[in-house]
């Protein structure tokens, strides 16, 4: 068996209009791990989850989910998939929206009843199940949208948007529920905008944008590799060192001595000097960047050279 759940090797989609969403996209989704996709509007997310999902046809796709070439009915019936602005019938009680898709994924009447109070408590919503889907908040039709995601008790779930409109009460209890998913041993693909959130509970991401994957890898690793290192220093730095750290690019902000680095040895150098200058040294912290600094600047970078190669 493999270790991927996801494994694409070459995605293309585009449309009849001449419109090219997709651009030989390549990524992988190991088992058991929560996968965060991120990018700008418009950089084509959903239509890379619908078409791993077949939901639309790829123009080329080469690749497996869990195991088994894209696009196999038998694998497809292991994978659950709330869509972005998911719509349900309004007269439909949630706990009706959870059979009616029990019914889809031919669960029997007998493993029915069990299922869904099981869902609608795991989802928070045993106490509203009986009410009509018109009355529900954006965040309770959400909550309704993972239940029937899971009903079919996947292997694999791709959540598009899955907090988009919920107060930041439910977002808490969203990424509860998405890490308790992981720890149950389920993969999770992550479709969201949301880059605060994807950092808190994603193991890996990757940043599409204009129909490309730039970068991939795990968020430690992505952040780690833009570290930013500030040491603080007591009093101001003493002028004959100011040149010194000026030409290794060394940042000066004060008493605030910073500089980017992969690892904090790089700051040894400047600690040596500091202590032989006398230099009272109060504070060293690691500043990483943040998934959202990260990708603003990736995206940048892409924009200004568009003709980079995607990141594999």
């Amino acid at each position: 068996m493999s270790d991927l759940a996801v494994d694409i090797e070459f995605l293309r989609k585009r449309y009849s209009n001449g419109v090219e969403a997709l651009s030989g996209v390549a990524l992988q989704v190991p088992r058991g791990s929560i996968f965060g996709l991120i990018g700008p509007n418009g950089a084509g997310k959903s239509t890379m989850v619908k078409s791993m999902l077949t939901i639309l046809r790829p123009t080329e796709c080469r690749g497996t989910m869990l195991g088994e070439p894209i696009g196999k009915k038998s694998t497809l019936a292991k994978v659950g998939y709330l869509p972005e602005h998911a719509t349900f019938p309004e007269y439909l009680s949630g706990r009706q929206v959870i059979e009616y898709s029990a019914g889809l994924a031919h669960i029997s009447r007998r493993a029915c009843k069990d299922r869904v109070d099981r869902l609608l408590d795991q989802v928070g919503m045993s106490e509203a199940a009986s009410r009509t889907m018109r009355t529900y908040s954006k965040g309770m039709k959400q909550r309704i949208g993972l239940a029937q995601a899971l009903v079919n008790d996947p292997e694999v779930v791709f959540l598009d948007e899955p907090t988009d409109g919920v107060d930041p009460e439910g977002r808490i209890d969203f990424k509860k529920m998405i890490a308790a998913l992981r720890e149950e041993g389920r993969t999770v693909f992550v479709n969201s905008h949301l880059l605060a959130e994807v950092e808190q509970i994603a193991d890996r991401v990757a940043i599409l944008s204009k129909g490309k994957i730039v970068k991939q890898g795990l968020v430690s690793d992505l952040t780690r590799r833009e570290a930013r290192y500030e040491l603080r220093i007591q009093g101001m730095l003493p002028a004959e060192l100011m040149s010194w750290c000026s030409e290794r690019g060394i940042s000066i902000q004060g008493n605030v001595l910073s500089l980017m680095a992969e690892s904090a040895i790089a700051m040894q150098p400047l600690i040596d000097k500091l202590r032989a200058s006398l230099v009272i040294i109060l504070e060293l912290k690691e500043d990483r960047f943040s998934l959202e600094e990260l990708f603003l600047q990736t995206v940048m970078e892409q924009r200004q050279n568009p003709n980079a190669q995607a990141a594999r």
